[in-house]
């Protein structure tokens, strides 16, 4: 769902309501494309994001705190510098259309005041933020373009903004019925009604077209000469009406616990799934792009570890394939020392230059008392008794390279096992400092080498996440296994309990009874926790947990390995929604 002149008008006015007059505090760039205003208004902090990003562009209000990075980029410096401490006076948006503009009061290099601009064109790969001054001119841009590259409207600090070309469309916020019925009548009959209204007016995304088309016939595809003309006009002017009006209702579509749309109305048209109402936009937003935009990311920042652990994925498993064939090879060991022990035993039948021999098998006697026969291929240039001694070793070569094979399977399964944990660990990354101890530990478990002008950081305490069960009791999990260690083995007391998903790379638990006992509850939520945070899916999940006295870590092991014994097993079906309201960290 792109994020809509609707969605556009529905936050603006949230903007207005809640922070017009609000004085800017700090100014934050967690992201190249994405800016955050921290601000103090008549109703406390509020926390502004504009993302300017390809993938998901937005603006509004946000509850998510963010890491930002030790040194700010210059668009974040030149935005301190003009508007920390400035005050948000003006809040519109650009007729129908997805750029918002934001105008602030503030003082100039001399003192004087005046009044700086924040233009976010909010239209999918070609978003942009702009800073400008009082006469629109351009400051700095986010994406600058230059007259080679864009001769229409050139981003160049020093020239006047303009706003981005119009489309052959029509602004639905400036029409009457007589207008409408007369762009109506153009409609071929044949295209579904959805998209001759997405074609003809600006600023409807696809699915509020649809919901206007459902809302009249029932259906989302009707073609034109299926409507009724005046089913269609009710439904066009009640949503045209309801963003003059700011009447707006933020509405989520859930399917269980996946976010499959968002509006700023009721999309009735999913039968079968949750529409879920807000009260704000800014919590809808939060709610609909928290994990995309972690997902993201985690996507953008760590492709150097992706693509670390998918060449070492590949190299092992291949490895593992022609080991495992060699393996299937070492099995006819057996086979050469039969023929070594058959020459030897009919030894006084041959001769130097005989290149097969025919010999009874003693293993497979018929009925009859009589032997299969079984030929053997010899060196003619060897005797007898060298033709013995060559199968003999093929026998004793075959089994030592079955003892070191399965030895270097072994290594190659525990490697592999290893890379998978890593895998599952960028799953749960949430900061920079999650994927910096991502590359730490890979550094120390020997992929130094495969990490160009990378070196080693200080070891620091690792940030893990932690909950409180509704009974009280502290969990603590792990996000990678740097820190799945920390918290086994420096953390764990010998009386907590330390929980982990059955058979499958996930994050280490514990639950920390500081000397108390854990209650029925206690104990369910740190499985689920367990449960959630690991490869495994579905329901009833196996969770092993154990005190944590009884884990181990084998010496020379991986980081995140641990063995133990005496444990129990519960079966939980986590959900997401119940852990995120326990999480404190």
């Amino acid at each position: 769902m792109a994020f809509d002149a609707g969605m556009l008008a529905c936050t603006l006015s949230e903007i207005r309501r809640v922070a017009l007059g609000a004085r800017i505090e700090k100014v934050y760039q967690p992201e190249r494309d994405e800016i955050i205003l921290a601000m103090r208004s008549f109703d406390g902090g509020k926390r502004l994001v504009i993302n300017a990003g390809s993938n998901n562009p937005r603006i509004g209000f946000t509850e998510i705190v963010r890491e930002n990075p030790q040194n700010p980029p210059m668009l974040c410096m030149l935005l301190r510098k003009y508007l920390q401490g400035a005050k948000l006076c003006e809040v519109s948006q650009a007729g129908f259309d997805r750029v918002a503009i934001l105008g602030f009061d503030t003082r100039d290099e001399m003192g004087f005041e005046c009044r700086r601009y924040l233009i976010a064109e909010l239209m999918g790969k070609y978003s942009n933020l702009l800073f400008c001054d009082g006469e629109k001119k351009i400051i700095s841009a986010l994406r600058t373009s230059d007259l080679s590259l864009d001769s229409v409207r050139p981003l160049i600090p020093g020239m006047r903004y303009t706003l981005p070309p119009l489309q052959d469309k029509t602004d639905p916020l400036g029409i009457d019925k007589i207008t409408f019925k007369k762009i109506y009548d153009t409609f071929p009959a044949e295209k579904p009604c959805d998209k001759a209204i997405m074609s003809a007016f600006s600023g409807i995304a696809p699915s509020v077209a649809r919901e206007v088309v459902f809302r009249a016939t029932s259906h989302t595809d009707t073609p034109v000469k299926f409507c009724f003309y005046e089913d269609i006009e009710r439904e066009f002017f009640t949503l045209i009406n309801a963003v003059k009006t700011e009447d707006f209702s933020p509405t989520l579509v859930l399917d269980g616990d996946s976010s499959v749309e968002y509006s700023f109305i009721p999309l009735t048209q999913y039968t079968g799934l949750e529409l879920k109402p807000y009260e704000s936009a800014g919590a809808l937003l939060d709610a609909y792009f928290a994990s995309k935009d972690n997902a993201q990311r985690v996507r953008q920042r760590a492709s150097d570890i992706l693509k670390l652990l998918t060449n070492a994925e590949t190299r092992i498993t291949k490895k593992l394939e022609l080991q495992r064939e060699e393996l299937r090879e070492c099995e006819k060991g057996a086979e050469y020392k039969k023929l070594g022990d058959l020459i030897t035993a009919n030894i006084y039948m041959l001769s130097r230059g005989v290149s097969t021999a025919e010999f009874d098998d003693y293993e497979s006697m018929r009925e009859d008392g009589s032997f299969d026969k079984v030929k053997v291929e010899l060196d003619s240039r060897l005797t007898p008794a060298a033709n013995a001694q060559r199968y003999y070793k093929k026998y004793n070569k075959s089994k030592n390279a079955k003892t070191e094979l399965s030895k270097q399977i072994s290594l190659g399964e525990a490697e592999l096992s290893y890379i998978y944990t890593v895998f599952e660990a960028l799953t749960h990354a949430e900061t920079p400092s999650d994927l910096v101890e991502i590359r730490d530990e890979l550094y120390r478990a020997g992929y130094a080498s495969k990490m160009k002008a990378y070196s080693s950081h200080k070891p620091h305490a690792p940030s893990f996440m932690q909950f409180v069960t509704e009974d009280g009791m502290r969990v603590l999990c792990g996000k990678n296994n740097l820190q799945n260690e920390h918290i086994t083995h420096k953390l764990a007391e010998k009386s907590d309990y330390w929980f982990h998903a059955k058979n499958v790379p996930g994050s280490h638990v514990v639950l920390v009874t500081e000397g108390k006992e854990p209650t029925d509850l206690d104990f369910t939520t740190a499985a689920e926790i367990a449960a959630y945070y690991s490869k495994a899916d579905g329901e009833n999940i196996a969770v092993d947990y154990t005190l944590a006295k009884n884990v181990k870590k084998p010496s020379g092991s991986k980081p995140g390995f641990v063995i133990y014994n005496t444990n129990w097993t519960a079966y939980v079906t986590p959900n997401g929604d119940k852990l995120a309201k326990l999480r404190i960290k």
